[in-house]
């Protein structure tokens, strides 16, 4: 994995929702990313105190989530493995450690 990802992939960790894991049974380190192409639900940002009106909508920064296009996992950036799924990523980790964990008893 090149050093300049590596290095990015922590910047904005409020915005971006980027967050790495290292399982404590396999050693395994996961980067996870939320994916969120859609519009947010809300509408965001400051109201102008003379016009009561929205302005500098912020509806799609600081969401905790990336767009497809603009994440950093992918081959050309040196990651390998990599899964999409839909729920948490925390309990995808757990279900590979019991999984690990299994495979390891019956051998």
């Amino acid at each position: 994995m090149r050093q300049e990802i590596l290095n990015r992939f922590l910047q904005g960790t409020d915005h971006t929702g980027r967050f790495i894991v290292t399982s404590k049974v396999t050693g395994i380190t996961y980067y996870v990313e939320p994916i969120d192409n859609g519009k947010p639900d809300k509408l965001w940002g400051d109201v102008d105190p003379a016009t009561k009106k929205l302005t500098g909508d912020y509806g799609n920064v600081r969401r905790g989530a990336v767009k497809e296009s603009e994440s950093l996992i992918t081959e050309e950036n040196g990651f390998i493995n990599i899964r999409v799924f839909k729920g948490s990523p925390l309990a995808e980790i757990d279900r590979r450690d019991k999984e690990y964990e299994l495979d390891r008893k019956k051998a």
